[in-house]
């Protein structure tokens, strides 16, 4: 370890239900870049260039409203009832959406990461899923957040260290900003062909294109006039096979959440009920995810890692001007 500073446990007052502060701080290129990363759900409590926030914050004192910034290993979204199948065998997984009744965002929500490596301008969390209800399998995982000239690359890596294979799938839960700009007034780009529908808890019960509808955002939409939960695959990579979802202010200042080939979904999440200065409003997430909702029950998407293997995938934040 070297010279990030880390504002951990400090007697005398009340512990951050977070965990362990890590502030991050890079400049290069002419660029002031920081963040501040958790102990707990190894979360993206705050990110900016130039001091223009990249993502949603909360304060140190509460948790993570909605989700704001975790990691969701290993399955992002949700399992119907808990409940998939292994060889033919019921697995029962413990239900942590109770008014829908799901398994919901994984098993290292609260689970607080260990430092493996922490400078100045990036830090390596690793944390153990055990066996347990509903998941018999162990799997070591690292989530390295580092700071670059535009924004912050994060690296998802997996091994096995269990006994035969293991299914998983890994997600990330940022809301994004550009700086000050009013959410609604941000337009909304991703090319999706095709979006999940979901039955009133939220599990997919197909899928539709979504050309000619309120869910196509191709075109860049106001997020002001969105009220949408959905999950995207069919999403276009770029020559380099990298998948981008855009938020762009009126001034052409844009927020871009891109993802790696490993990473071939997304959900976009559109809130009214987001926490900010004790108020609440509208707010934009956009999720990377290897896999959609309900995969372990599905299948679709699930990696299945050899014992002993090693897996691993990148997604990013970044600025960008027009």
């Amino acid at each position: 370890m070297s010279d990030a500073s880390t504002e951990s446990r400090t007697t005398g007052r009340p512990h951050p239900p977070t965990g362990a502060q890590y502030r991050l701080a890079l400049d290069e290129a002419g660029h002031e870049v920081s963040a501040i990363v958790t102990e707990v759900a190894a979360g993206i409590r705050a990110l900016s260039v130039d001091g223009h926030a990249l993502t949603e914050t909360f304060a140190e004192h509460e948790t993570p409203p909605s989700a704001c910034g975790i990691v969701l290993f290993p399955w992002p979204n949700r399992v119907d009832g808990g409940r998939w199948l292994l060889d033919g065998v019921e697995q029962r997984l413990d239900i942590t959406e109770v008014a829908k009744g799901n398994a919901s965002h994984g098993l290292l929500r609260y689970t607080a990461y260990r430092p493996v490596e922490v400078e100045r301008h990036a830090v390596t969390l690793g944390a153990t899923v055990h066996p347990q209800h509903g998941y018999p399998f162990q799997l070591d995982t690292t989530v390295r957040h580092e700071l670059v000239s535009d924004g912050m690359v994060v690296t998802h890596t997996v091994i096995n260290v269990g006994r035969g294979r293991a299914p998983f799938a890994v997600g990330a839960h940022p809301f994004l900003r550009v700086g000050d700009h009013d959410v609604a007034t941000l337009r909304v780009t991703l090319e999706a062909a095709t979006r999940y529908e979901v039955d009133e808890r939220s599990i997919p019960t197909g899928t539709t294109p979504v050309a000619g509808t309120s869910y196509d955002l191709s075109g860049g939409p106001l997020v002001g006039d969105l009220d949408i939960d959905a999950g995207y695959r069919d999403v276009a990579p770029d020559a380099e096979g990298i998948r981008r979802t855009r938020l762009t202010a009126p001034d052409g200042c844009t927020t871009e959440l891109w993802q790696d080939a490993a990473f071939p979904y997304v959900q976009v999440f559109t809130p009214r009920s987001f926490p900010r200065g004790g108020v609440t409003g509208l707010a934009v997430a956009a999720e990377p995810m290897t896999a959609p909702a309900n995969a372990l029950a599905t299948g679709e998407g699930l990696v299945w890692l050899d014992e002993g293997d090693t897996w691993s995938a990148r997604w990013g934040i970044r600025r960008t001007r027009g």
